[in-house]
């Protein structure tokens, strides 16, 4: 009997050992093969207050947080006409890991990466591998069982629960993900379940990850309020618009006028992206922004580009996401370029 006991105790333990390695290796890919070579910058920025001068290769290396971001997106874009089965796990788990081998390559030539970015970065990594194995694995099986029972015709939770993902989707594209209620999103699924069996199903499922995610998200936003969040906000210098012009664009803040241009201060993440259009759009152009020169963007096209970083086709949009990295004082002339090019933008990735 111990030593039955003992072989089970032996065969769990090596389970676990494998399910780690497996965990681990894309990092262990990362570090081996994905390197890239340090190259000398001499460039000499503008803005040089340490508090608003920000490390260059952190436009390249918040890609994959993004990623995830995006990853949802997809997610909610698939589930919109289609069952959560018919969603890519691995395929986003690949695209990741695959981007963040060509974004550490070029990550080298700008300063390279933190020890603590990172551990940040594989942190969030194996935590999305873990998530969307496990969504696989029931979505593949229970999951695709219960939408054969519950035929063609979608359950109302179907709908209900592509709802919340579109909303999901949009919230995380400017507040990170643990300020969402997902206990409202149990709630509701709650609320509006019929006695069918798919809604059963995905009230149980769903509400048992909503509910996960809650009690997560809470041990999250403790643990950001010990160690403070990225500031939310960021410096820019802009040529080619009056300082008044500026000063009316809709969160635009005017701080200085420079010999270079005039220095800003906008908010970070997807508003930067829809004001530096709408800049570009009035004719202004970047000089610097954070006090760097280069700058990482994604876009979006029929085909992969040439040039591109990385290039990998959407879930559930049939097109290409590719990844950019440009001069910042060429950034104006592309955003303008992209009203009539092959090109959509999708996000500019600061720092």
């Amino acid at each position: 009997m111990i030593r039955s006991i003992l072989k089970w105790l032996w065969r769990g333990g090596l389970a676990l050992v494998l399910l780690a390695l497996i965990a681990l290796s894309p990092i262990a890919w990362i570090e081996l093969a994905c390197r890239g070579e340090p190259v000398a910058d001499d460039y000499r920025p503008i803005i040089t207050d340490p508090a608003e001068r920000r490390a260059e290769s952190r436009t390249l290396l918040t890609y994959p947080e993004w990623h995830i971001v995006h990853a949802y997106d997809d997610y909610a874009r698939v589930i919109a006409d289609g069952d959560p089965h018919d969603f890519g796990y691995i395929r986003a788990i690949r695209g990741f890991w695959s981007s963040l081998c060509a974004l550490n390559r070029a990550a080298a030539r700008h300063g390279g990466a933190t020890t603590q970015t990172k551990m940040t970065i594989y942190t969030i990594g194996v935590s999305f591998n873990v998530e969307m194995a496990m969504k696989a694995l029931y979505e593949e099986t229970i999951g695709r069982a219960a939408t054969w029972v519950r035929g063609e015709a979608r359950a109302p939770l179907d709908d209900l629960s592509a709802a919340q993902a579109v909303r999901y989707a949009a919230f995380l594209q400017q507040v990170p993900w643990y300020k969402w209620d997902f206990r409202d999103d149990a709630a509701a699924l709650d609320a509006a379940a019929t006695d069918t069996f798919r809604d059963g199903e995905r009230r149980f499922a769903l509400g048992l990850e909503y509910r996960a995610k809650a009690a997560y998200a809470e041990v999250i936003e403790q643990a950001v309020g010990q160690v403070g969040a990225d500031k939310l906000t960021l410096r820019s210098v802009v040529a080619g618009l009056p300082a008044d012009e500026l000063d009316a664009v809709e969160g635009v803040t005017v701080i200085a006028e420079r010999p270079e241009g005039v220095e800003i201060e906008t908010p970070r993440y997807r508003a930067f992206t829809l004001i530096a259009e709408a800049l570009a759009a009035l004719g202004g152009d970047f000089v610097e922004i954070a006090g760097n020169d280069d700058i990482l963007l994604t876009a979006l096209s029929d085909v992969p580009q040439d040039g591109a970083l990385h290039a990998f086709a959407r879930q559930g949009y049939g097109d290409t996401r590719n990844l950019l990295l440009m001069k910042v004082a060429d950034l104006g002339a592309v955003l303008r370029g992209m009203r009539d090019g092959p090109m959509r933008l999708e996000h500019i990735h600061d720092y």
